[in-house]
């Protein structure tokens, strides 16, 4: 790779923030959760997973969220997003986005803000290597809208595309354009371990557990009292105040949160209600995080969520799959287009132990234990990888229920990590990503976003290609 780690042996943390000895780790709990000092300063260990860099967490999910220490393993394993060492692909509205394990970064697709950073507006169809972040190791990509953020292993986030937090489409943000990676300045003191990009607004998860936003306001401020058009992150008030959180999803104007309180892994909702996607059981926006309380009832641990354009989903500590939110083209995979206000257990994938699952634009991709990957919902673009057309015409068959993924199945490899297009506004493509780190693309790809050389009149790719890169 051309990109280099980060220089500097990193030096130990503030003694507010972790605990040198195990054994004082022992100390009250209620302790670790005090939000006196929110932030990080100076220069501190590598960004981890929010749980591997704070051990008082750690204690308390161990401890209070009956999880075993596999359990944990397993957590911090299925979080794609904000492991260390990992490689992982993102795939965004029109642009892709490729981070190998030494923290180099690739880019590829749409570039007409500039969101690939290369310093210009050219569009790429092969991936191309950010020269301009050599020196600096990330590991976590987020993609909106003709916007990008990264994430450095030293807490550090890297923006470049439109100039705006916010949905640009609908004001006059995002006049400016930033065709190179830039720190944002506004989160300089915040050590940030993720970042989510969703419509109308941005989150991002610090170390210690705290969720901020910025630009979320218009006539209902939710999450926090401030104009839409405000660019400093603020920290979301509510009940997530003293509940650390491990990990961000964020959709069309809604944010999900994966937190572990006393009584167990938890799903906490905010934002526009549409489509029963905030799952309490009515459409109604939620001003401030609310506890979904579905999961008590159906016993389930959540370990992984995902936030889809206007439906979600979770993975559960015993590998059951839930979904809720506005089920057009079968994107819940219940069997129909029933809308669910609540999480509901996906029936068809009861002999699955899944452990990882994505959402996009009406459509939904689940990974099971064994490496297989299933999937459901909209069958336009191919990003489904069935590769079926309905007679009589030129549109892909929609997916009610999950099917077996078999053109991955056939790449006879094990697949860790799904990525597909989150957005109500672009064509979508799918990303899958092996143990091996491999990558494999289809769906549209008229921007280059595959990664890969379309044949002549062609804008999409039915069956899975592999893409020209090394991510290890």
């Amino acid at each position: 790779m051309d990109a280099t780690t980060s220089h500097g042996a990193p030096s130990s943390l503030p003694l507010h923030l972790i605990v040198d000895e195990t054994l004082a780790l022992v100390s009250p709990l209620q302790q670790s959760f005090q939000r006196a000092q929110r932030h990080c300063f100076g220069d501190s260990a590598p960004g981890e997973f929010p749980l591997a860099a704070n051990p008082s967490i750690v204690l308390h999910v161990l401890t209070s969220c009956n999880l075993d220490p596999e359990d944990l393993a397993h957590l911090e394993a299925s979080e794609a997003c904000c492991r260390r060492e990992k490689s992982q692909a993102i795939a965004g509205p029109g642009h892709s986005i490729a981070v190998t394990t030494s923290g180099a970064v690739y880019t590829f697709g749409s570039n007409n803000s500039g969101q690939l950073g290369h310093g210009n507006l050219e569009e790429e169809w092969r991936p191309r290597l950010v020269r301009s972040l050599q020196g600096i190791r990330i590991i976590q990509a987020a993609a909106g809208a003709g916007r990008t953020m990264l994430v450095s292993d030293a807490g550090r986030v890297y923006a470049f595309g439109k100039d705006s937090f916010g949905e640009v489409e609908y004001g006059v943000q995002g006049s400016k354009v930033v065709t190179t990676p830039q720190m944002v300045e506004s989160l300089k003191d915040i050590y940030v371990v993720q970042a989510a990009i969703g419509n109308f607004f941005t989150a991002v998860l610090s170390r210690e557990g705290r969720v901020y936003t910025f630009s979320w306001g218009n006539d209902m401020r939710l999450g926090h009292q401030t104009e839409t058009n405000d660019m400093q992150p603020y920290p979301l008030t509510g009940a997530l105040e003293n509940i650390p959180v491990v990990q961000i999803a964020a959709g069309y104007c809604y944010l999900l949160a994966l937190a572990c309180q006393p009584t167990g892994m938890s799903v906490y909702s905010v934002g526009c209600g549409l489509g029963g996607k905030l799952g309490h059981g009515s459409r109604t926006d939620e001003k401030y995080p609310r506890l979904i309380e579905q999961f008590q009832t159906l016993n389930i641990q959540p370990v992984v969520v995902a936030a889809g354009a206007w439906h979600a989903a979770v993975v559960g500590k015993d590998g059951r799959v839930c979904t809720w939110g506005w089920g057009r083209y079968g994107c819940l995979g219940h069997g129909n287009e029933e809308c669910e206000s609540v999480p509901k257990v996906v029936e068809a994938l009861s002999g699955v132990k899944a452990v990882h699952v994505a959402t996009g634009d009406y459509t939904t991709f689940v990974v099971s234990d064994k490496g297989d990957v299933y999937s459901f919902g909209c069958g336009e673009s191919s990003s489904l990888g069935h590769n079926t057309v309905t007679e009589g015409n030129n549109r892909h068959a929609n997916v009610l229920s999950p099917e077996l993924v078999t053109s991955l199945k056939r790449v006879n490899e094990k697949m860790v990590q799904i990525s597909l297009t989150n957005s109500i506004y672009w064509n979508a493509h799918t990303f899958a990503l092996t143990d091996s780190g491999k990558l494999y693309a289809f769906g549209a790809g008229d921007k280059g976003q595959l990664g890969t050389e379309l044949v002549a009149q062609q804008n999409e790719r039915g069956t899975p290609e592999r893409v020209e890169i090394d991510l290890n």
